[in-house]
Protein backbone atom coordinates (compact mmCIF):
# COMPACT_ATOMS: atom_id res chain seq x y z
CA UNK A 1 0.00 0.00 0.00
CA UNK A 2 1.31 3.41 -0.88
CA UNK A 3 2.28 6.00 1.67
CA UNK A 4 0.07 9.00 0.91
CA UNK A 5 1.84 11.28 3.37
CA UNK A 6 5.38 12.66 3.28
CA UNK A 7 6.18 12.89 7.00
CA UNK A 8 9.31 14.99 6.59
CA UNK A 9 7.34 17.84 5.01
CA UNK A 10 4.42 17.96 7.47
CA UNK A 11 3.91 19.88 10.68
CA UNK A 12 2.25 17.45 13.07
CA UNK A 13 0.47 18.08 16.36
CA UNK A 14 0.11 15.09 18.68
CA UNK A 15 -2.20 15.93 21.59
CA UNK A 16 -1.42 13.67 24.51
CA UNK A 17 2.03 13.23 22.96
CA UNK A 18 3.70 13.27 26.37
CA UNK A 19 1.52 10.37 27.59
CA UNK A 20 1.89 6.59 27.49
CA UNK A 21 0.77 5.96 23.90
CA UNK A 22 1.99 9.39 22.81
CA UNK A 23 5.65 8.82 23.63
CA UNK A 24 5.64 5.56 21.63
CA UNK A 25 3.80 7.21 18.73
CA UNK A 26 6.27 10.12 18.61
CA UNK A 27 9.16 7.62 18.39
CA UNK A 28 7.38 5.80 15.54
CA UNK A 29 6.69 9.05 13.63
CA UNK A 30 10.32 10.17 13.99
CA UNK A 31 11.44 6.81 12.61
CA UNK A 32 9.20 7.50 9.60
CA UNK A 33 10.96 10.81 8.96
CA UNK A 34 8.74 13.28 10.83
CA UNK A 35 10.82 16.27 11.91
CA UNK A 36 8.31 18.89 12.99
CA UNK A 37 6.19 17.46 15.84
CA UNK A 38 4.42 19.76 18.29
CA UNK A 39 3.30 18.31 21.64
CA UNK A 40 0.90 20.58 23.54
CA UNK A 41 1.12 19.99 27.29
CA UNK A 42 -1.89 20.43 29.57
CA UNK A 43 0.04 23.00 31.64
CA UNK A 44 0.39 25.25 28.61
CA UNK A 45 -2.74 24.37 26.65
CA UNK A 46 -5.78 23.02 28.49
CA UNK A 47 -7.60 21.73 25.41
CA UNK A 48 -10.95 21.65 27.21
CA UNK A 49 -10.82 25.47 26.84
CA UNK A 50 -11.59 26.69 23.29
CA UNK A 51 -9.27 29.68 23.74
CA UNK A 52 -6.38 27.35 24.55
CA UNK A 53 -7.18 25.31 21.42
CA UNK A 54 -7.13 28.46 19.29
CA UNK A 55 -3.81 29.55 20.80
CA UNK A 56 -2.32 26.09 20.31
CA UNK A 57 -3.37 25.97 16.64
CA UNK A 58 -1.89 29.43 16.06
CA UNK A 59 1.39 28.45 17.75
CA UNK A 60 1.71 25.06 16.04
CA UNK A 61 0.12 25.80 12.62
CA UNK A 62 -0.26 22.05 11.91
CA UNK A 63 -0.89 20.17 8.66
CA UNK A 64 -1.91 17.03 10.58
CA UNK A 65 -3.44 16.61 14.05
CA UNK A 66 -3.38 13.27 15.85
CA UNK A 67 -5.72 13.64 18.82
CA UNK A 68 -4.67 11.14 21.50
CA UNK A 69 -5.32 13.32 24.54
CA UNK A 70 -8.04 11.98 26.79
CA UNK A 71 -9.17 12.11 30.40
CA UNK A 72 -9.11 8.37 31.19
CA UNK A 73 -9.01 5.79 33.95
CA UNK A 74 -10.15 2.32 34.94
CA UNK A 75 -13.60 1.25 36.18
CA UNK A 76 -13.13 2.88 39.61
CA UNK A 77 -12.17 6.28 38.19
CA UNK A 78 -15.01 6.13 35.65
CA UNK A 79 -17.54 5.46 38.41
CA UNK A 80 -16.25 8.33 40.55
CA UNK A 81 -15.93 10.97 37.81
CA UNK A 82 -18.49 10.23 35.05
CA UNK A 83 -19.38 13.90 34.51
CA UNK A 84 -15.76 15.03 34.19
CA UNK A 85 -14.93 12.17 31.84
CA UNK A 86 -17.90 13.09 29.65
CA UNK A 87 -17.38 16.86 29.63
CA UNK A 88 -13.60 16.98 29.29
CA UNK A 89 -13.39 14.41 26.48
CA UNK A 90 -16.33 15.83 24.54
CA UNK A 91 -15.20 19.46 24.78
CA UNK A 92 -11.61 18.64 23.94
CA UNK A 93 -12.40 16.57 20.87
CA UNK A 94 -15.35 18.36 19.33
CA UNK A 95 -13.85 21.84 19.62
CA UNK A 96 -10.44 20.70 18.43
CA UNK A 97 -11.86 19.08 15.30
CA UNK A 98 -14.08 22.10 14.60
CA UNK A 99 -11.25 24.60 14.95
CA UNK A 100 -8.94 22.35 12.91
CA UNK A 101 -11.51 22.42 10.10
CA UNK A 102 -11.80 26.24 10.35
CA UNK A 103 -8.01 26.56 10.24
CA UNK A 104 -7.70 24.40 7.13
CA UNK A 105 -5.79 21.52 8.76
CA UNK A 106 -5.21 18.85 6.08
CA UNK A 107 -5.95 15.78 8.19
CA UNK A 108 -7.39 15.04 11.63
CA UNK A 109 -6.87 11.65 13.26
CA UNK A 110 -9.35 11.07 16.11
CA UNK A 111 -8.53 8.32 18.58
CA UNK A 112 -11.69 6.77 20.00
CA UNK A 113 -11.99 3.99 22.53
CA UNK A 114 -13.22 0.42 22.68
CA UNK A 115 -15.54 1.69 25.48
CA UNK A 116 -17.68 3.21 22.70
CA UNK A 117 -18.98 -0.26 21.78
CA UNK A 118 -22.38 -1.39 23.09
CA UNK A 119 -22.32 -3.53 26.24
CA UNK A 120 -23.57 -6.63 24.40
CA UNK A 121 -21.79 -6.34 21.09
CA UNK A 122 -21.44 -9.70 19.28
CA UNK A 123 -17.85 -10.96 19.55
CA UNK A 124 -15.61 -10.21 17.74
CA UNK A 125 -16.63 -6.53 17.70
CA UNK A 126 -17.16 -5.29 14.16
CA UNK A 127 -17.09 -1.57 13.45
CA UNK A 128 -20.55 -1.83 11.84
CA UNK A 129 -22.00 -2.84 15.24
CA UNK A 130 -21.02 0.39 17.02
CA UNK A 131 -24.61 1.64 17.15
CA UNK A 132 -26.59 -1.48 18.08
CA UNK A 133 -26.93 -0.63 21.80
CA UNK A 134 -25.79 1.41 24.79
CA UNK A 135 -22.21 1.10 26.11
CA UNK A 136 -21.35 -0.67 29.38
CA UNK A 137 -22.66 1.65 32.11
CA UNK A 138 -19.47 2.20 34.12
CA UNK A 139 -17.65 3.83 31.21
CA UNK A 140 -20.53 4.96 28.96
CA UNK A 141 -20.03 8.72 29.57
CA UNK A 142 -16.39 8.46 28.47
CA UNK A 143 -17.13 6.07 25.59
CA UNK A 144 -19.98 8.20 24.22
CA UNK A 145 -17.99 11.45 24.47
CA UNK A 146 -15.29 9.85 22.32
CA UNK A 147 -17.85 8.32 19.95
CA UNK A 148 -19.18 11.78 19.10
CA UNK A 149 -15.90 12.37 17.25
CA UNK A 150 -16.97 9.65 14.81
CA UNK A 151 -20.30 11.40 14.21
CA UNK A 152 -18.47 14.70 13.79
CA UNK A 153 -15.85 13.19 11.49
CA UNK A 154 -18.51 11.78 9.16
CA UNK A 155 -20.63 14.95 9.25
CA UNK A 156 -17.67 17.25 8.53
CA UNK A 157 -16.53 15.01 5.66
CA UNK A 158 -20.06 15.00 4.19
CA UNK A 159 -20.66 18.73 4.49
CA UNK A 160 -17.16 20.26 4.26
CA UNK A 161 -15.00 17.57 2.65
CA UNK A 162 -12.85 17.68 5.80
CA UNK A 163 -10.39 14.77 5.94
CA UNK A 164 -10.68 13.16 9.34
CA UNK A 165 -10.47 9.52 10.42
CA UNK A 166 -11.61 7.68 13.55
CA UNK A 167 -9.67 4.80 15.12
CA UNK A 168 -10.75 2.49 17.95
CA UNK A 169 -7.76 1.08 19.81
CA UNK A 170 -8.40 -1.77 22.22
CA UNK A 171 -6.88 -1.70 25.76
CA UNK A 172 -3.17 -0.85 25.63
CA UNK A 173 -0.35 -2.17 27.77
CA UNK A 174 3.45 -1.96 27.74
CA UNK A 175 6.49 -0.13 29.12
CA UNK A 176 5.60 3.33 30.43
CA UNK A 177 2.01 2.43 31.34
CA UNK A 178 0.21 4.10 34.25
CA UNK A 179 0.78 2.06 37.42
CA UNK A 180 -1.06 4.39 39.83
CA UNK A 181 -3.51 2.12 41.71
CA UNK A 182 -6.22 4.82 41.74
CA UNK A 183 -6.42 5.17 37.97
CA UNK A 184 -4.54 2.31 36.29
CA UNK A 185 -6.05 -0.33 34.03
CA UNK A 186 -6.05 -4.05 34.72
CA UNK A 187 -2.59 -5.16 33.48
CA UNK A 188 -0.49 -2.55 35.33
CA UNK A 189 -2.75 -2.87 38.40
CA UNK A 190 -2.18 -6.64 38.55
CA UNK A 191 1.56 -6.36 37.92
CA UNK A 192 1.93 -3.86 40.74
CA UNK A 193 -0.23 -5.92 43.14
CA UNK A 194 1.79 -9.08 42.48
CA UNK A 195 5.18 -7.44 42.89
CA UNK A 196 4.19 -5.55 46.06
CA UNK A 197 2.58 -8.66 47.60
CA UNK A 198 5.68 -10.68 46.74
CA UNK A 199 7.95 -8.14 48.45
CA UNK A 200 5.68 -7.88 51.51
CA UNK A 201 5.53 -11.68 51.81
CA UNK A 202 1.73 -11.71 51.48
CA UNK A 203 -0.06 -14.93 50.56
CA UNK A 204 -2.79 -13.48 48.31
CA UNK A 205 -3.87 -10.53 46.17
CA UNK A 206 -7.42 -9.26 45.69
CA UNK A 207 -8.75 -8.91 42.14
CA UNK A 208 -11.94 -7.07 41.15
CA UNK A 209 -14.92 -9.03 39.82
CA UNK A 210 -15.16 -12.78 39.28
CA UNK A 211 -12.56 -13.25 36.54
CA UNK A 212 -15.09 -14.22 33.86
CA UNK A 213 -14.96 -11.18 31.53
CA UNK A 214 -12.66 -11.36 28.54
CA UNK A 215 -10.47 -8.60 27.19
CA UNK A 216 -8.20 -7.97 24.26
CA UNK A 217 -4.97 -6.05 24.71
CA UNK A 218 -2.57 -4.50 22.24
CA UNK A 219 1.08 -3.80 22.96
CA UNK A 220 1.68 -0.06 22.90
CA UNK A 221 4.27 -0.06 20.09
CA UNK A 222 1.87 -2.06 17.90
CA UNK A 223 -0.90 0.48 18.59
CA UNK A 224 1.47 3.36 17.76
CA UNK A 225 2.36 1.70 14.45
CA UNK A 226 -1.33 1.16 13.66
CA UNK A 227 -2.08 4.85 14.22
CA UNK A 228 0.92 5.94 12.14
CA UNK A 229 -0.09 3.66 9.25
CA UNK A 230 -3.68 4.93 9.34
CA UNK A 231 -2.46 8.53 9.36
CA UNK A 232 -0.24 7.72 6.40
CA UNK A 233 -2.59 5.66 4.25
CA UNK A 234 -6.25 5.93 5.30
CA UNK A 235 -8.58 8.73 4.22
CA UNK A 236 -12.16 7.62 4.93
CA UNK A 237 -14.56 8.23 7.82
CA UNK A 238 -15.48 4.58 8.39
CA UNK A 239 -14.32 3.74 11.94
CA UNK A 240 -11.43 1.27 12.22
CA UNK A 241 -10.51 -1.08 15.09
CA UNK A 242 -6.86 -1.20 16.15
CA UNK A 243 -6.37 -4.49 18.02
CA UNK A 244 -4.41 -7.69 18.33
CA UNK A 245 -7.21 -10.16 17.61
CA UNK A 246 -6.34 -12.04 20.83
CA UNK A 247 -8.97 -12.55 23.58
CA UNK A 248 -8.17 -13.61 27.17
CA UNK A 249 -10.29 -13.90 30.34
CA UNK A 250 -9.37 -11.76 33.34
CA UNK A 251 -8.90 -15.00 35.32
CA UNK A 252 -6.36 -16.34 32.80
CA UNK A 253 -4.70 -12.92 32.62
CA UNK A 254 -4.31 -12.74 36.41
CA UNK A 255 -2.85 -16.26 36.51
CA UNK A 256 -0.44 -15.40 33.69
CA UNK A 257 0.78 -12.26 35.49
CA UNK A 258 1.28 -14.11 38.81
CA UNK A 259 3.38 -16.65 36.92
CA UNK A 260 5.46 -14.09 35.01
CA UNK A 261 6.11 -11.96 38.13
CA UNK A 262 6.92 -15.06 40.21
CA UNK A 263 4.22 -14.30 42.80
CA UNK A 264 3.19 -17.61 44.38
CA UNK A 265 0.18 -16.52 46.46
CA UNK A 266 -3.55 -16.99 45.84
CA UNK A 267 -5.95 -14.88 43.82
CA UNK A 268 -8.97 -13.72 45.83
CA UNK A 269 -11.87 -12.52 43.68
CA UNK A 270 -13.84 -9.57 45.09
CA UNK A 271 -17.25 -10.18 43.53
CA UNK A 272 -18.74 -7.09 45.19
CA UNK A 273 -16.76 -5.13 42.56
CA UNK A 274 -18.03 -4.75 38.97
CA UNK A 275 -16.84 -6.93 36.10
CA UNK A 276 -17.28 -4.26 33.44
CA UNK A 277 -18.15 -5.36 29.90
CA UNK A 278 -18.73 -9.17 29.72
CA UNK A 279 -16.59 -9.82 26.63
CA UNK A 280 -14.31 -7.67 24.54
CA UNK A 281 -12.49 -8.78 21.43
CA UNK A 282 -12.18 -7.01 18.10
CA UNK A 283 -12.50 -7.92 14.47
CA UNK A 284 -9.27 -6.43 13.11
CA UNK A 285 -9.77 -7.19 9.42
CA UNK A 286 -10.67 -3.63 8.35
CA UNK A 287 -7.31 -2.25 9.55
CA UNK A 288 -5.52 -4.91 7.52
CA UNK A 289 -7.63 -4.30 4.42
CA UNK A 290 -7.55 -0.50 4.55
CA UNK A 291 -3.96 0.23 5.58
CA UNK A 292 -2.10 -3.04 6.03
CA UNK A 293 -1.94 -3.11 9.82
CA UNK A 294 -1.55 -6.26 11.92
CA UNK A 295 -0.29 -6.49 15.51
CA UNK A 296 3.03 -8.32 15.89
CA UNK A 297 3.93 -8.59 19.59
CA UNK A 298 3.42 -11.94 21.33
CA UNK A 299 1.31 -11.40 24.48
CA UNK A 300 3.60 -13.21 26.94
CA UNK A 301 6.61 -11.37 25.55
CA UNK A 302 4.83 -8.01 25.81
CA UNK A 303 3.77 -8.74 29.41
CA UNK A 304 7.32 -9.72 30.36
CA UNK A 305 8.69 -6.47 28.90
CA UNK A 306 6.06 -4.49 30.83
CA UNK A 307 6.93 -6.29 34.09
CA UNK A 308 10.66 -5.75 33.52
CA UNK A 309 10.08 -2.05 32.80
CA UNK A 310 8.04 -1.62 35.99
CA UNK A 311 10.64 -3.35 38.15
CA UNK A 312 13.34 -1.10 36.69
CA UNK A 313 11.45 2.21 36.84
CA UNK A 314 9.09 2.19 39.79
CA UNK A 315 11.28 3.75 42.48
Amino acid sequence: MENLLNWSEKRIVVTGGAGFLGTHLIADLRARGAKDIFIPTIEEYDLVDPNAIERMLTDADPDVIIHLAAHVGGIGANREHPAEFFYDNLMMGVQLMHQAYLKGVEKFVAIGTVCAYPKFTPVPFREDDLWIGYPEETNAPYGLAKKMLLVQSQAYRDQYGFNSIFLLPVNLYGPGDNFDPRSSHVIPALIRKCIEAQEAGEDHIVVWGDGSPTREFIYVTDAARGIALATERYNESLPVNIGSGFEISIKDLAEKITKLTGFEGRLVWDTTKPNGQPRRALDTSRAKDKFGFEAQTDFDEGLQQTIDWYRANRK
